[in-house]
C-alpha cells in the first residue's frame, strides 16, 4: 500500500478515477530494486503508470516532458547522482523518495543544486518514505539483501568487533525496524533477552521511538497515518530474540517445502533460481556439451499452489504436483475439445447452425482456456523446482539427515552411531556432515570425551570438512553454558509413513524411491515458545527475565515487570543475526 501510495506521488490511489494513469518513469538504486520486486510485477507497475524503471547509476537518456520518481537511499553518491540529473535537466518533474530519512545536510546539497540548475520549481515533492525493509511474505519481512552481510550472525558476532562497528549494525537493524514500524501505524510494547544484542537493540528502538513521539510536531504515528485502521485497540507485541539462544535450527536440514527450496536451491527475494540439465539427449561423439538454461522462477503470493503447500513436508508436495498434474491432463482433453468447437471447417449450413447451439460452449471456452494455461505454467513451474529439490534430497539423503537431527534434538534413542553417518561417503556433502556433527554437539547435555572429539574430528577431516565452525561452537558452547541452560526442543520424532511406494509407482514424475515419507509432528521451537510465553503472559524460566519497554510511558521505569496482563493479539517476532524458514513455518504452525 505504501509503495503504491508512493507511486502515484504520495497521494492514495483513487479506485474509480477515469482513464489513464499518469505515465511516469521510477528511478530506484539496488536497495529499492530489492524492495519492489518481490511486491510489484512489472505489468503492476505498469498499470501504475510507470513505463519506465532504470537503475539511478545507469546511463540514463533525458525524457524532458515526464515526471520521474525516485525511490533510493540518501547515501553520499546517490544525492551527487541526483543533483547531476537536475543540472542535467532529464526530465520534466522530480518527486523524490528516501527510503530512509535523509539528513539536513544532505538535503540542503539537493537544493543547492535544484537554485544552481535552475530547477527548484521542478522538484515537486521530496518526500522520507520509512520503507528500509523488505516484504516477503504478508506477515513475514526481512531487513535488507544488498549489504546482509553487514548485519549478519557473523557480523554481530565476530570475536574482534570494534564498540563503534556494534553502533553502526544495531543502528541500521534500528532503522530498518522503525521503519517497519512507522509503515504499519503501531508503537509496540517490546520484550527482550537481557545480555544480548537483542537488548542493545531494544534499547536503541525504544530511545528512537520516545524521541518521534515526544517530536508531537513531526511524529510519524499521529493522525491519519497508513497503518492507523490495522491494529485498532491493541498495540503489537515485538519480541526481540538472539540468534545465540537456538544454533541449532538454524543448521537443522528441514523437510517442508518453501524451507527446503532455500537451503538447497539459489532461493533469494523470493525467486528460485535453477540450472535445467538438459535432457540426456545423445550429442555426437566430439560435439560440445550441452550449456545448462538458467531458469527463474518467482514464487509469490498469487501462486495458490506454493501458498498451499510451501509449509507442507516434502512428500506431500510431490504428491499433490502429481495430483495436479492428472487432474490438468484430464482437462487436457477438454482444452483439445474447446479447440475443435473453435475450428469450423466447410461454411455449409451444417456448421453455421451448429454455431448457434454452440455459442454458449464457446464462450465458457474462451473463458477457461485462459485459467487452465495458468494452471499448466504453475504445475509445470512446481514440477521443476520439487525435481531440483528432489535430486538433492537423493544425491544427498537429506531426508536421512533431518530425520537423524530430529532424534538428536529430541534426545530420543539413535538407530545409527554419527560416525557411520559422517563416514558414510554417499550420505551428504562435507557442509551436510558438518551441519550434523555441530547439531550433535549443540544439543548434547554433555560434551564428547576428547578421545571421542578426536575421532570424530579426524572423520569429518576426511569427509573433506572444514573444521572451522567447531572450533567456533566450542567456544560458543563454553560460552552458553555459563549463560544458560541448553534449549530443549520437546520430543518430536518424525513418524515415517513407509516409503512412497503406494503414490509414486504408477507413472509418477517423482521417481520417489528411497526417499523416506517423514510426517511432522507439531512442536514448539525455541522461538516459538518464546512468543508464546510473553504473548499469553505465561510464566516461565525461560521468558521471566526478559526486558520490558514500552516507548508511550513517560519516563517508563526498566522494569521486567509488564504493565497489561491481557494476552496480546498481535506480535511481531524479529531474531537478531538472523531467522530462517524452518522458525517461520513453526510460527505459523503454532498460529493455526
Amino acid at each position: 500500500v505504501a509503495l503504491k501510495r508512493m507511486l502515484n506521488f504520495n497521494v492514495p490511489p483513487v479506485k474509480n478515477s477515469t482513464g489513464e494513469p499518469v505515465w511516469k518513469v521510477l528511478i530506484y538504486d539496488r536497495f529499492g530494486q530489492d524492495i519492489i520486486s518481490p511486491l510489484l510485477s512489472v505489468k503492476e507497475l505498469r498499470d501504475m503508470g510507470i513505463t519506465l524503471h532504470l537503475l539511478l547509476h545507469s546511463d540514463r537518456d533525458a525524457i524532458p516532458d515526464v515526471p520521474a520518481v525516485y525511490f533510493v537511499m540518501p547515501t553520499e553518491e546517490n544525492i551527487d547522482r541526483m543533483c547531476q540529473d537536475l543540472r542535467n535537466q532529464l526530465y520534466e518533474s522530480y518527486y523524490l523518495n528516501f527510503i530512509s530519512a535523509i539528513s539536513r545536510s544532505k538535503l540542503e546539497d539537493i537544493a543547492n543544486a535544484a537554485i544552481g540548475a535552475n530547477a527548484v520549481t521542478q522538484v515537486a515533492k521530496v518526500f522520507d518514505q520509512y520503507l528500509n525493509f523488505i516484504t516477503l511474505e504478508d506477515d513475514m519481512f526481512v531487513l535488507c539483501n544488498q549489504n546482509k552481510e553487514l548485519v549478519s550472525y557473523r557480523a554481530i558476532n565476530r570475536p574482534d568487533i570494534t564498540d563503534t562497528e556494534m553502533e553502526t549494525i544495531m543502528d541500521t537493524i534500528v532503522d530498518s525496524l522503525f521503519c517497519f514500524f512507522v509503515t504499519l501505524g503501531a508503537i509496540p510494547i517490546i520484550r527482550c533477552s537481557r545480555g544480548t544484542a537483542a537488548e542493545m537493540v531494544a534499547v536503541k528502538l525504544d530511545k528512537k521511538l520516545r524521541e518521534n513521539l515526544r517530536d508531537a510536531r513531526n511524529s510519524l504515528f499521529t493522525g491519519d497515518t497508513l497503518g492507523a485502521g490495522q491494529f485498532s485497540f491493541q498495540r503489537p507485541l515485538l519480541v526481540l530474540v538472539d540468534r545465540n539462544i537456538d544454533l541449532a535450527t538454524p543448521l537443522h536440514h528441514t523437510w517442508t517445502y518453501q524451507a527446503l527450496v532455500h537451503d538447497v536451491l539459489d532461493f533469494h527475494l523470493n525467486r528460485v533460481n535453477l540450472e535445467e540439465s538438459t535432457g540426456m539427449e545423445s550429442s555426437p561423439a566430439g560435439a560440445r556439451p550441452k550449456k545448462k538454461n538458467k531458469k527463474s522462477y518467482d514464487l509469490t503470493a498469487s501462486d495458490k499452489f506454493w501458498q498451499k503447500h510451501k509449509g507442507s513436508p516434502f512428500p506431500e508436495v510431490a504428491e499433490s504436483v502429481q495430483q495436479e498434474l492428472e487432474s490438468y491432463r484430464a482437462q487436457e482433453d477438454e482444452v483439445k475439445r474447446l479447440k475443435s468447437i473453435m475450428g469450423i471447417e466447410g461454411e455449409d449450413e451444417g456448421a453455421i447452425s451448429m454455431l448457434s447451439d454452440n455459442t454458449a460452449k464457446l464462450t465458457s471456452a474462451v473463458s477457461s482456456l485462459p485459467e487452465l494455461l495458468e494452471k499448466k505454467r504453475l504445475i509445470d513451474l512446481h514440477t521443476n523446482v520439487a525435481t531440483a529439490v528432489l535430486e538433492h534430497i537423493k544425491s544427498r539423503k537429506l531426508d536421512v539427515y533431518f530425520e537423524y537431527e530430529e532424534k538428536i534434538m529430541s534426545k530420543s534413542t539413535l538407530d545409527k552411531s554419527l560416525l557411520d553417518m559422517i563416514s558414510d561417503p554417499d550420505a551428504g556433502t562435507p557442509e551436510d556432515k558438518m551441519r550434523l556433527f555441530l547439531i550433535y554437539y549443540i544439543s548434547s547435555a554433555q560434551a564428547p570425551s576428547e578421545i571421542d572429539l578426536e575421532q570424530y574430528k579426524k572423520a569429518l577431516m576426511d569427509a573433506g570438512c572444514n573444521l572451522a565452525p567447531l572450533s567456533y561452537i566450542k567456544q560458543w558452547k563454553a560460552f552458553a553454558k555459563m549463560a544458560s541452560a541448553p534449549t530443549s526442543y520437546g520430543n518430536t520424532t518424525p513418524k515415517p509413513l513407509g516409503l512412497f511406494s503406494r503414490v509414486m509407482n504408477t507413472g509418477s514424475q517423482f521417481v520417489m524411491e528411497g526417499v523416506k515419507n517423514l510426517v511432522l509432528k507439531q512442536q514448539n521451537l525455541p522461538v516459538t515458545r518464546i512468543l508464546d510465553n510473553l504473548m499469553e503472559m505465561k510464566s516461565n524460566p525461560e521468558t521471566d527475565d526478559y526486558r520490558y519497554f514500552d516507548p508511550k510511558m513517560l519516563r517508563g521505569s526498566d522494569s521486567s515487570v509488564p504493565r497489561n496482563k491481557n494476552p496480546f493479539q498481535e506480535a511481531i517476532v524479529f531474531v537478531v543475526g538472523g531467522g530462517n524458514y524452518i522458525e517461520y513455518q513453526n510460527l505459523i504452525d503454532y498460529i493455526k
